[in-house]
């Protein structure tokens, strides 16, 4: 090994790993595992406020797919999707007598 190839250098960190060897029985593995300390862990992006994100982008993509909807692909105005009196139609339309 060369002092002067960068491709063969390593860290005091993996070099301790290196030296460290893998436990032979299931029973070391154990005692191992035991003697880690178990950590909490704190989220940087907690679970609630994920949750409410997701929430808002659901909504965002439901404005967003029925203007697109309605008033590109239908040939409507864009506002009037967010109407009553459209949204009333519609259903009417769905559950009209045959």
């Amino acid at each position: 090994m060369s002092i002067n190839d960068p491709s063969k250098a390593r860290t005091r960190q993996e070099l301790k790993q290196m030296a460290k060897k893998a436990p032979a029985t299931r029973e070391e593995k154990r005692k191992q595992l035991k003697e880690k300390p178990g950590k909490k862990r704190k989220r940087v992006f907690p679970i609630w406020l994920r949750l409410l994100v997701i929430a808002v982008l659901v909504c965002v993509c439901f404005m967003v797919g029925t203007i697109i909807g309605y008033g590109v692909i239908g040939n409507g105005n864009k506002t009037d999707v967010f109407k009553p009196s459209t949204w009333t139609h519609i259903i009417d339309l769905v559950k009209k007598d045959k």
